[in-house]
């Protein structure tokens, strides 16, 4: 009995070492994207696909949180289009579409958290910093109907209470002290 709750031991801290890598690797993803410049266009590009990307010196949040993620292997263009084609009906409506489109859908803030929120962890939101760790996703409301989206990365705040977030709110790639600048409204975790 004993060797058996050892070895359950093993396996868990092997899951968590994992998952800590998985999270550890996303946050530096991230943060080598703050190193290049990319001016803020939300307009419509037809892309290839699997794997495809916009002009690489353009992007909206969205961007940052799919570049992150491809840094990593993981394609979101890829993984929100298939599940769009088989579950269209789960996805918010807003833009007036009758079908997905693989070029822009995975673009959306609503359609990344409809597919975090089903494929990821539904993570608490709440206004204690603990909470909010490498690797978090986390999505805001500006206000108008306007959302947005950033990475929670390992580096922390001046006053060190705080993760920093990776993010594009019109300046391009950057790291910023924003966390609780916004009201949140999705707090995901995903790994593939």
């Amino acid at each position: 009995m004993k060797i058996q709750f050892t070895f359950l031991l093993i396996i868990c801290a092997q899951f968590v070492f994992a998952q800590s890598n998985f999270e550890l690797e996303l946050s530096e993803a991230a943060q080598t994207l703050t190193s290049k410049n990319v001016t803020y266009d939300p307009s419509y590009f037809s892309i290839s696909y699997p794997n495809g990307d916009i002009p690489s010196d353009k992007g909206v949040c969205t961007d940052v949180v799919i570049r992150a993620y491809r840094i990593i292997g993981v394609d979101l263009q890829k993984e929100v289009h298939e599940d769009m084609l088989n579950n269209f009906h789960l996805y918010p409506k807003s833009w007036g579409l009758s079908k997905p489109d693989k070029n822009i859908d995975h673009r959306r803030v609503p359609n990344l958290m409809t597919y975090f929120s089903r494929f990821g962890k539904v993570k608490p939101i709440t206004k204690n910093t603990t909470d909010y760790t490498p690797g978090d996703i986390v999505c805001w409301d500006l206000g108008g109907g306007v959302t947005h989206i950033g990475l929670v990365v390992n580096k922390k705040s001046l006053d060190n209470q705080r993760y920093l977030v990776v993010h594009n709110i019109g300046g391009g790639q950057v790291l910023a002290d924003c966390l609780f600048d916004f009201k949140i409204i999705g707090h995901y975790a995903y790994a593939k």
